[in-house]
């Protein structure tokens, strides 16, 4: 998500064909990257259209062009994060929001997912910022209206929700969960992390993925040996 997002080659001040032509390599990029993830760049400079010199000219490594791919993906999740208004929802609300927003990124681009997780490309981390920022403001406004721990400060709950959305994508990139598993494991981890009581488990609800907590839980291939354990079989 944003703590995993890097700077992509710059634009301003670059004539109007080279920046057609930029943004020509990374939209081919994300979709035969999408199809294709191990794609080779003259894949991707064929389906943009142009030669494999002008790829090269502005992404000098195939790192170079993810680092690029991850930065726009990025600014675009923090576009949206700030069109969804999550200031003018109540805090839980706006960190469930912030946290679906976040998985969008990933359903829209899984092919980035372990090089968002795993490279270092080069670059500034202006994207990582602006999405910690906001992370951390929906962390604070829930401490001053006293819906989230006080006792811990907001910049280690930023940092260690950022963290624990990491470790959710990382399972779901290694294949261990699914996205659709994943995204309740992490809201509700994360709203106890905060403090605040998830509204499912106040109403009494199985816990997030449709799991009973004393099951136990073979996260590689998202099964329930409690239930057999018991003689029962999944609903």
């Amino acid at each position: 998500m944003a703590d995993t997002l890097h700077s992509a080659t710059p634009t301003r001040g670059l004539r109007s064909d080279a920046r057609r032509s930029i943004d020509a390599i990374l939209k081919a990029a994300r979709t035969v990257l999408g199809e294709r993830p191990n794609a080779s760049m003259e894949e991707i400079a064929a389906a943009a259209g142009v030669t494999r010199q002008t790829v090269y000219a502005h992404f000098p490594s195939r790192d170079a062009l993810i680092a690029a791919l991850i930065d726009a993906a990025g600014a675009e999740t923090v576009a949206v994060i700030d069109a969804a208004r999550l200031d003018t929802l109540p805090p839980a609300d706006a960190l469930r929001q912030y946290l679906d927003i976040g998985w969008e990124l990933i359903r829209r681009n899984p092919h980035l997912l372990g090089p968002a997780l795993t490279g270092n490309p080069p670059g500034s981390t202006d994207t990582h910022q602006s999405g910690t920022a906001r992370l951390e403001q929906i962390i604070r406004r829930g401490q001053r209206a006293g819906d989230f721990d006080r006792t811990l400060p907001a910049t280690w709950l930023t940092g260690a929700i950022l963290g624990l959305f990491r470790a959710a994508a990382e399972q779901v990139d290694a294949g261990r969960l699914n996205a659709s598993t994943a995204a309740p494991m992490l809201l509700e981890s994360t709203l106890r992390l905060c403090g605040a009581v998830c509204a499912r488990c106040q109403a009494g609800a199985a816990p997030a993925a449709g799991l009973r907590a004393d099951d136990d839980i073979d996260v590689a291939g998202a099964t329930e040996k409690g239930r057999s354990a018991r003689g029962t079989t999944p609903t």
